[in-house]
């Protein structure tokens, strides 16, 4: 299963990606080719509110509702390098958001399952993804915490919502072998983006790479 992108032949924001690459993530040390082509060729205007299209290629997040970002496009680049994902991979998404970090990963991976809190986030991601033909994401909403456990364990696992201290019943569907990236911190002040590694015995080795500021991971409201 794979991906056919759905995109206009003259696209008026080309240029706009293109000029995002070089001078956001060629310049600051992002060499993966299939990170950079897949943010080459995925729409990001289009995983963005209309009224703040104009700035989807801007260098800083920008707002998509409900409290809820679209993360700095260096960031998600870096991401997807670090998370080193294969065509054979199946990847776990915890903060579907727009849907746009997915897109990426679905480009580079066999599978994507993401899973979003925000029931309208959910419905949109999922309603924008099947549009421009990203046939290999699945979107479920729900809580993040949990994971998705019928479908683990996974070889890759990215988290893009900062819980206060890595989830352990996540970490559990990381397959041996695998690889998780997770935005870890108490506060938006104080988080760093974390490299979580299984070796093939089980093992978990962790590593902070780079300090962030991404919104909270939340959990649902207790009823």
């Amino acid at each position: 299963m794979g991906v056919t992108l759905i995109l206009h032949a003259q696209d008026p924001f080309a240029a706009q990606r293109e000029r995002m690459v070089r001078d956001q993530i060629v310049s600051r040390g992002i060499q993966n080719e299939a990170v950079l082509n897949a943010m080459r060729v995925t729409p990001r205007h289009l995983f963005v509110p209309p009224d703040v299209r104009p700035l989807a290629y801007a260098d800083h997040p920008v707002p998509i509702g409900y409290g809820q970002t679209i993360s700095q496009p260096y960031i998600v680049a870096f991401m997807s390098e670090m998370l080193d994902v294969r065509k054979v991979h199946r990847v776990l998404e915890i903060g579907t958001g727009s849907g746009y970090q997915a897109a990426i990963l679905s480009v580079l991976a066999k599978e994507v399952y993401t899973v979003e809190i925000v029931a309208q986030l959910a419905t949109s991601a999922a309603d924008t993804l099947k549009r421009l033909g990203y046939n290999n994401v699945f979107v479920r909403q729900g809580d993040g915490y949990n994971g998705w456990p019928e479908k683990a364990p996974f070889d890759r696992i990215i988290l893009t919502a900062a819980p206060p201290e890595l989830p352990q019943t996540v970490v559990n569907q990381l397959k041996p072998g695998g690889k998780m990236l997770v935005p870890v911190g108490p506060s938006v002040l104080n988080q760093q983006i974390t490299l979580v590694e299984k070796a093939a015995d089980g093992k978990i080795t962790t590593r902070s790479v780079l300090p962030v500021r991404f919104v909270p991971m939340v959990k649902p409201p207790v009823r």
